[in-house]
């Protein structure tokens, strides 16, 4: 069961990784008025678009595995 908690959390922790990052990325360029050439939505605000929410909830998701993991051990 542990081995399959530490492959939660590191899954979890890299899709974290990456929605954050692209939330930045989407961020910057409206915040410097910039085209978006990452597939986001243009001229819209970031905290409204998808990849917010799924940062979110990627982040939720990898705090829960946080806290699975430490109850395992």
């Amino acid at each position: 069961m542990y081995k399959i908690a530490l492959a939660e959390f590191i899954i979890l922790l890299c899709g974290t990784i990456f929605a954050w990052g692209n939330f930045a990325w989407e961020l910057y360029s409206w915040m410097k008025h910039k085209a978006c050439t990452t597939g986001c939505l243009p001229g819209v605000n970031p905290f409204f678009t998808p990849c917010f929410y799924g940062a979110i909830f990627f982040t939720i998701a990898f705090v829960l595995s946080i806290l699975i993991l430490k109850n395992i051990k």
